[in-house]
């Protein structure tokens, strides 16, 4: 019995540093940016050694990945929350819609998720994250959409591959100074103009 609490006690402590160094890294790669953060900046912030970095990660670029898949995840957590399935198909996308655009504006999120992550991880690594995340989230909504007969039936992969694209550029406008409400009315409409005619 005593094993096993001592493993238990192990593992929490070790899923606890893990958590503190991306935690440590999230913070300085949205305060300088991946490539203006060294990695004895993150040990000292985490409160940890260079040797449990590297026991958790291979290098500074798995780190970085770590982080921009737990906001990915968070991301897509909050649009699914925002979406249940009580709501209709086209209310859960427009549900889903605002909180993306509400996620997107966490401090940091936009330079990590649009800019820094397809810079430092790749443009199809990315896509992978935004696959298994946000991209997911939006598939769903638009085949719960096109099975209710309230969308026009379209390739998905390419509808969905477009609109991410638009609402990933929203963020960034909007993370620029550009108005919300603006994005948002156009991407409204864009939605409702993917409605089915019969």
């Amino acid at each position: 019995m005593q094993q096993d609490f001592g493993r238990r006690s192990n593992r929490d402590r070790t899923e606890a540093t893990r958590a503190d160094l991306i935690r440590a890294a999230r913070k300085l790669f949205t305060e300088k940016s991946y490539g203006e953060t060294g990695t004895p900046e993150i040990v000292a912030e985490a409160g940890v050694t260079r040797g449990a970095l590297y026991h958790h990660f291979a290098d500074k670029q798995a780190l970085f990945a770590a982080v921009v898949e737990q906001e990915a995840a968070a991301v897509a957590a909050e649009i699914e929350h925002a979406s249940p399935s009580t709501l209709s198909a086209r209310d859960a996308l427009i549900a889903g819609s605002d909180a993306y655009l509400a996620a997107m504006r966490a401090p940091g999120r936009t330079r990590l998720l649009l800019l820094d992550g397809p810079a430092v991880l790749s443009r199809a690594a990315m896509d992978g994250i935004d696959n298994r995340n946000g991209n997911r989230s939006l598939r769903e909504g638009l085949v719960a959409a096109m099975r209710a007969g309230s969308m026009v039936k379209l390739p998905l992969e390419a509808l969905t591959a477009l609109l991410a694209a638009a609402f990933d550029r929203t963020a960034l406008a909007v993370e620029a100074g550009g108005s919300v409400e603006d994005y948002r009315a156009v991407l409204m409409s864009l939605i409702d103009g993917l409605a089915s005619r019969r």
